[in-house]
């Protein structure tokens, strides 16, 4: 049986390694090229020890990718960058699947929106498909099991390691000035929160702060209800909302961030009840480089060519 081919469109960054890696050992796709101008030329196990073959990054342009012949693209581009990719392959190759990593098609109806415990008929031989953010899904995956008993806006605190700030050097990525501080940013309008409200159809309020560890998001979650619920009625609704879902696991006690680091699944955990039951707090922690972003990008991708959805990714750090 032929393999599926795969390009990379600006790998060189966190998610483009971890993915990588992850291709190179999945059963059925194959890693057809990686483009990065600043590593053009240069082989790519250089970079990537996972990567055993004899590939090296390219530079192409969006008429090349258009004409590579593959079967999908991963747009891992900077925000707003993706859109001259997108009309060239519309053009050229309308039938190669485009899974963007960005947050410029999480607003257009026209792409399927890659969270797949939510959305996942809708992905199953998508070819447009736009990976949600990572603290969105966090937020989504949080809330989803009570989102018909909200009352008002949830309020959803974020904190990331600074991998998510990307490598161009800033303020919220610079391990000197988060060394002893959390860094709050974009308090009020940020992307992730439009983006939550519109997929759950409910209003967020979100605080994104950022943390001195590498990777990992925690994302706590208060809550308002307009009916009274029982501790016992509330976690039966998680487990009922994620039974059977391989890559999310209800836990009793908050889950830490330092657990989920390097495993690409979700914690859902430390339920808690205000004394009428019409208030709660549950906590979510993923990894922002994998089930925030590279691991769920390999689900959709997984789900888009009709292979088993958690194909290429270790069950045993799930």
């Amino acid at each position: 049986m032929s393999r599926i081919r795969i390009g990379l469109i600006g790998a060189r960054g966190h998610v483009g390694s971890e993915l990588i890696r992850l291709l190179a050992r999945h059963p059925a796709f194959e890693i057809a090229f990686v483009s990065s101008r600043e590593r053009a030329g240069q082989p790519l196990s250089g970079h990537e020890p996972a990567y055993r073959g004899d590939l090296c990054y390219s530079a192409l342009d969006a008429g090349a990718v258009a004409a590579s012949g593959v079967d999908a693209v991963v747009l891992g581009l900077p925000n707003g960058l993706a859109a001259p990719y997108v009309a060239a392959v519309e053009a050229m190759a309308p039938g190669m699947v485009l899974v963007d990593l960005s947050a410029d098609f999480r607003f257009d109806a026209g792409w399927a929106y890659g969270l797949p415990e939510r959305n996942r008929a809708a992905l199953a031989g998508a070819r447009r498909i736009s990976n949600p953010g990572c603290y969105a899904t966090a937020m989504q995956l949080a809330l989803a099991p009570v989102l018909d008993l909200l009352d008002g806006p949830a309020q959803c605190f974020g904190v990331s390691g600074y991998s998510g700030a990307g490598t161009t050097p800033s303020e919220r990525n610079d391990p000197a000035r988060l060394r002893d501080n959390l860094m709050p940013y974009s308090l009020v309008g940020h992307v992730h929160e439009r983006e939550v409200t519109r997929h759950l159809g409910h209003a967020v309020e979100f605080l994104p702060h950022v943390a001195p560890h590498f990777r990992g998001i925690t994302m706590t979650v208060n809550a308002h209800l307009h009916t009274s619920i029982g501790l016992d009625a509330l976690r039966a609704r998680y487990a009922a909302a994620y039974a059977g879902e391989p890559l999310v696991r209800l836990v009793d006690e908050a889950p830490w961030v330092s657990r989920i680091a390097g495993r690409h699944g979700v914690e859902i955990g430390g339920l808690a009840l205000s004394a009428d039951g019409r208030r709660m707090v549950v906590v979510a922690t993923l990894d922002n480089l994998l089930k925030g972003a590279a691991t769920q990008a390999l689900q959709n991708l997984n789900l888009a060519f009709g292979q088993p959805e958690t194909s290429g990714i270790p069950q045993e750090d799930a």
